[in-house]
């Protein structure tokens, strides 16, 4: 079976974004690694400091798995062309989700009935990443 899980870079704020994640979502640390605990070298010259800075995280959210790192970052704008679907069971989850989600970002369109949904909502958060909110039908 092929799954494909997303993969985000924070360029060295995993760890906030781990903390956010975490109230916003649910979500439960599965691994966490640190540039320094990895037990090879990284391939590429690490900014000082960095050995501390996470090399990858996994997060339960739900069934899904969301994997993080600080590494693979550069200054070049970001590949904006995405956002991750969340679909919860009931609507005071999504309210919430959404509420959390938005603190420090912002919104795109508020939660509100759709034709294809009975709520739905696109929000940004604070680290860039564009979701979609919604409930689970």
């Amino acid at each position: 079976m092929t799954k494909i899980e997303p993969y985000l870079f924070f360029n060295g704020r995993t760890d906030e974004a781990i903390a956010f994640y975490r109230d916003a979502l649910g979500a439960e640390t599965a691994m966490r690694m640190t540039f320094g605990e990895s037990p090879s070298p990284a391939p590429m010259p690490l900014p000082p400091g960095w050995d501390q800075k996470v090399m990858h995280a996994s997060l339960k959210v739900g069934d899904m798995l969301l994997m993080l790192s600080d590494g693979d970052c550069n200054d070049k704008a970001p590949f904006a062309g995405f956002r991750l679907s969340l679909a919860l069971d009931d609507e005071a989850a999504a309210r919430a989700a959404f509420d959390k989600l938005a603190a420090g970002g912002s919104v795109q369109m508020p939660l509100g009935q759709t034709f294809w949904a009975p709520l739905f909502g696109m929000v940004t958060d604070k680290f860039g990443v564009g979701w979609m909110v919604g409930l689970a039908g």
